[in-house]
C-alpha cells in the first residue's frame, strides 16, 4: 500500500483572514500578568529557599561554619 501525504496545515488556522484580531481586555491582561508573576515567583522560591536559610544561619549569633550548617548532626 502506498502512503498518502497530507498537505493540511497543522496548528491554528484562521477562517476569517480579513478580520483583525481583537485586543485582549484589561481583565485578560491582568490574568496573564498574574500567571507570569506566579510562575516566576515559584522558580525564585524553589531555587532561593535553601541558600536563604544558609545565609540566615551563617549570620546567627554563634557563627557556625558552613560544614556545621550542612551536616545533619
Amino acid at each position: 500500500m502506498a502512503s498518502r501525504v497530507s498537505l493540511k496545515a497543522k496548528g491554528k488556522t484562521s477562517t476569517n483572514k480579513g478580520s483583525k484580531e481583537e485586543e485582549p481586555s484589561a481583565a485578560q491582561l491582568l490574568k496573564e500578568w498574574t500567571n507570569w508573576a506566579a510562575k516566576k515567583a515559584k522558580v525564585i522560591t524553589h531555587y532561593g529557599f535553601i541558600p536563604l536559610v544558609i545565609i540566615i544561619g551563617m549570620n546567627s549569633d554563634p557563627k557556625p561554619h558552613l560544614s556545621q550548617l550542612l551536616s545533619p548532626v
